[in-house]
């Protein structure tokens, strides 16, 4: 019977060992737990691996040619391994490595513990150790994974509905979780779609200003009001912000309370503040430093309370320069500034805002109904697009195929899923690399300038690993999402030294 296999630990693995024969050993007997194994036969080879793949445990010889020492290793090849493993604590920090040595190299493979090593196996090797090994430093770094998950939910706990296990996402929710609790006003920036509402409400909740109940359940702390200042008349404008009293012009024949008097004691939340005329810009300035409105038609003013917070998807700065904003102003509402990143450069977020829009959007719509299963194919697909509309165009792209695939009759034995085809035309059309020549986005994520200067083969050797990491290794469903036939995929494994 085939050898059960825990895919949880299925992890990527660099084979470094200059004799052929010995390395398709080490990686058939890897085989068999699910590994995906890469096999190089040189440092130089090696070094390029470190540079363009992404590994969990990284299995090399202490001693191996050099190929010509173009790296500054040893010509006779003799610290190699060592080499190796400090380039890999710095490429692949996230990896474990491990040294294979003969009997005389076990006091340096010692030594390299000091350097980061996880351990060291001797030659000849026992396969089933040697498997066992792999597994542990496998597990090890799973266990690590699960911890660094564990931590970004705790950097999410008290943001509702917000997702973010990326670094970027969580630098923002620690930096907002550090401000919140003061009174400092907030300038949040980012491109459109990117969820700056959210994070003016999470502001607001986690300040000592969020509404929170008395003993009898009552309600106290302040409001949260949010207003955007794009797309109204100056003179609604001021209305809308300051208020009125009664006679003050034609129709207004009762007083009413602006948003600064409405939000006293609460926050005041400013949306596309770079859109607000120059000379609304004085009179928000004018509350700002002395917290004092004075309502339309009255000459009275009247003290408030409010903490502000800004938004806005324009480069402030620039508007400055240009004499559409105002310098003291931008100085005032950005005390502090956090900004957030756009989807493409938070692409680890996207499988899980796919289940999170997924699971809301099924509630909605269908309660009954199980929760479809999105295909590897169509996730490959979401997470490759460049979202020029971010999160929110994300969210109205995952209600399209929830309700397409709701609308299907699906025969009794079928399995509900969302696939490619539910995908909408324009995203799934899209090239991957749309957006580049968008002025909104000449600013590209990793996903972007991180391939310029990459080699062709190694952005295809990568595809294929990664590939094979979705897949489990199932060369046929690999074959079949990178839209190449399964001999092609067997040539270039073999081809690639990929397994």
């Amino acid at each position: 019977m085939p050898e059960a296999r825990d895919e949880r630990l299925a992890a990527q693995v660099l084979i470094i060992e200059d004799e052929p024969d010995h390395a398709e050993v080490m990686a058939d007997a890897l085989r068999k737990p699910g590994h995906v194994c890469t096999i190089v036969h040189a440092v130089d080879a090696a070094m390029g691996e470190l540079k363009g793949g992404a590994f969990d445990v990284i299995v090399t010889d202490l001693r191996m040619p050099a190929s010509g020492g173009k790296l500054g290793v040893a010509a006779d090849g003799a610290d190699a391994g060592l080499k190796v493993l400090e380039a890999a604590r710095q490429l692949q920090p996230a990896a474990e490595v491990i040294m294979v040595t003969a009997h005389g190299d076990v006091p340096t493979a010692r030594a390299a513990f000091k350097l980061g090593a996880y351990d060291f196996i001797q030659k000849p090797l026992d396969l089933e150790v040697f498997r066992n090994l792999v597994n542990r430093a496998a597990e090890t770094v799973l266990l690590r994974h699960q911890n660094d998950q564990l931590k970004a939910q705790a950097d999410t706990a008290g943001f509702e509905n917000f997702i973010a296990t990326s670094e970027p996402m969580r630098r923002v929710l620690r930096t907002i979780r550090t401000v919140a609790p003061s009174n400092i006003p907030v300038l949040i920036t980012g491109e459109s779609g990117t969820g700056k509402e959210l994070i003016a409400l999470a502001v607001h909740k986690l300040s000592k200003r969020a509404g929170q109940p008395n003993e009898r359940g009552q309600q106290s702390g302040g409001r949260y009001v949010a207003f955007n200042c794009a797309g109204q008349a100056e003179s609604l404008l001021e209305d809308q912000l300051f208020g009125h009293v009664k006679g003050a012009f034609t129709g207004a024949d009762k007083e009413r309370a602006g948003v600064f008097e409405f939000a006293d004691g609460g926050t005041v939340f400013l949306d596309e503040i770079g859109d607000m005329p120059m000379s609304m810009q004085a009179k928000l300035l004018r509350v700002l430093e002395s917290g004092e409105v004075v309502r339309l038609g009255s000459n009275d003013a009247k003290h408030v309370d409010v903490r502000f917070v800004s938004a806005t998807n324009k480069d402030l700065r620039e508007m400055v320069k240009a004499g559409t904003f105002r310098e003291d102003l931008f100085f005032r509402i950005n005390g502090s500034h956090v900004h957030l990143p756009s989807l493409r450069e938070r692409r680890e977020d996207i499988p899980p805002l796919v289940r999170f829009f997924v699971e809301r959007f099924m509630d909605q719509l269908a309660p009954s109904r199980q929760i479809p299963r999105v295909t590897d194919a169509a996730m490959m697909r979401l997470t490759s697009y460049n979202w020029p509309g971010n999160v929110r165009q994300l969210l109205n792209v995952i209600q399209n195929m929830v309700v397409t695939a709701l609308g299907e009759e699906l025969a009794p034995a079928s399995e509900f899923v969302l696939d490619v085809k539910h995908i909408p035309d324009d995203v799934r059309m899209a090239d991957s690399a749309e957006g580049e020549s968008s002025p909104e986005h000449t600013q590209s994520g990793p996903a972007l300038g991180s391939l310029a200067g990459t080699s062709l083969e190694a952005i295809e050797k990568r595809a294929i690993r990664e590939t094979l990491r979705l897949t489990a290794g199932n060369r046929e469903h690999a074959a079949k999402l990178l839209g190449i036939g399964e001999r092609t995929l067997y040539r270039k494994l073999r081809e690639y030294g990929l397994r």
